[in-house]
């Protein structure tokens, strides 16, 4: 007997919310001259990144997490412009609050964007719809700002949903219209699907959903490990995964890019020493506690390794921190030919039963994370 290729869910409603552009947009809003101009936040320096790209940046190419001096290549009336994180904080609680309007299951995924569930409150898609569309159209009101929103019946569609007509988007993929819907999907737009994934699967003639749907759970293991039970339902429109408003913070962390690149060893201990006073500094604030510190170090070319190293006791203060990443050091190799980019540290294995609850947006963003 033919086994359906979808497996239909019991019926969720889950919406996903993501910002346009949201740090870009912030500021065009507040300061008028940079409406309809290509704009990046961002630090406008030889080592700054791009944090947010406005729509008019992104038609030249323009992205976050690209280098400020190759965007500017790309867009020469590029103007860049510093971030104010507190003012995004204050939108995103504004947002939030919007979001407690309607249901108090919320699982935000960073600053700008957060999955809702809606299933109590609704009757059918058509209700979520209008559920969604309420909301875009209070931050617009409240904010002055756009949202993108998916709707469906699980998170990974949701997501895929929010992307699909950005900007100030609204799209609906209901059970009976998700495999004809993941079928045309290109591959790269797959929820954790990377370029280095989307190259590899492009090699075994895999382009959208269709034909990896097309590919057996024991070849998708083969090649992706773990990750190929995760596409193998992706194919087929199941994600399990609940809309969570409790979270285990797994690590805490931070980084430095240097201004020019270091390879003298007392420089980066010196480097190193103030990384760990931040770090104090993050742990102290987060409240967290783990034992395993883990040292990221980014090479001139760009290349990067990391080295890690778990304790019997818990690492919270300078004096904890610092002997051990002094020793994770002795385990790199650098000097003038071979110098730093970047270091970055972080501190992960949380102590059993350590949950933090997430009552605000901004909480779910985590320093460490690129």
């Amino acid at each position: 007997m033919k086994m359906p290729i979808f497996v239909k869910m019991n019926e969720n409603m889950i919406i996903h919310v993501d910002m346009d552009a949201f740090f870009a947009s912030v500021e065009q809003r507040d300061n008028p001259g940079l409406r309809g101009k290509p704009v990046a936040v961002g630090f406008d320096g030889p080592r700054g990144v791009v944090s947010t790209a406005s729509y008019e940046a992104r038609k030249f190419g323009v992205h976050s997490a690209m280098p400020i001096s190759k965007a500017k290549r790309l867009c020469s009336q590029l103007i860049v412009v510093p971030s104010r994180f507190d003012i995004y904080k204050e939108v995103s609680h504004q947002i939030h609050e919007i979001f407690m309007e309607y249901t108090d299951c919320i699982e935000p995924l960073s600053i700008d964007e957060a999955f809702l569930d809606v299933t109590s409150l609704s009757v059918g898609f058509e209700s979520v719809r209008e559920t969604a569309l309420e909301i875009k159209n209070k931050i617009k009101e409240r904010t002055q700002l756009t949202a993108s929103a998916g709707v469906s019946y699980n998170k990974f569609l949701a997501k895929i949903a929010s992307d699909y007509n950005k900007p100030d988007g609204l799209f609906v993929i209901p059970p009976d219209k998700a495999i004809e819907f993941i079928d045309q999907l290109p591959i790269e737009d797959f929820w954790g699907v990377g370029p280095k994934t989307a190259d590899k699967m492009h090699k075994m003639g895999i382009f959208n959903g269709a034909q990896l749907r097309g590919l057996s759970l024991k070849h998708l293991n083969d090649v992706f490990g773990k990750s190929g039970q995760i596409y193998y339902n992706f194919a087929r429109g199941i994600d399990d995964r609940k809309v969570v408003t409790e979270r285990e913070r797994k690590s805490v962390g931070c980084e430095q890019t240097f201004l020019e690149d270091i390879g003298l060893k007392s420089t980066v201990i010196i480097e190193l020493y103030h990384t760990v006073l931040e770090l104090e500094e993050r742990v102290s604030r987060a409240g967290f506690e783990g034992r395993t510190l883990t040292l990221k170090v980014k090479y001139f070319d760009f290349t990067q390794i990391s080295r890690s190293l778990t304790c019997n006791r818990i690492l919270k203060t300078k004096a904890d921190i610092l002997p051990v990443a002094k020793k994770l050091l002795n385990q790199v190799d650098f000097s003038a030919d071979k110098p730093i980019r970047l270091i970055g540290l972080s501190i992960s294995n949380p102590s059993d039963g350590d949950v933090q609850i997430l009552p605000k947006w901004t909480e779910g963003y985590l320093p460490f994370e690129k």
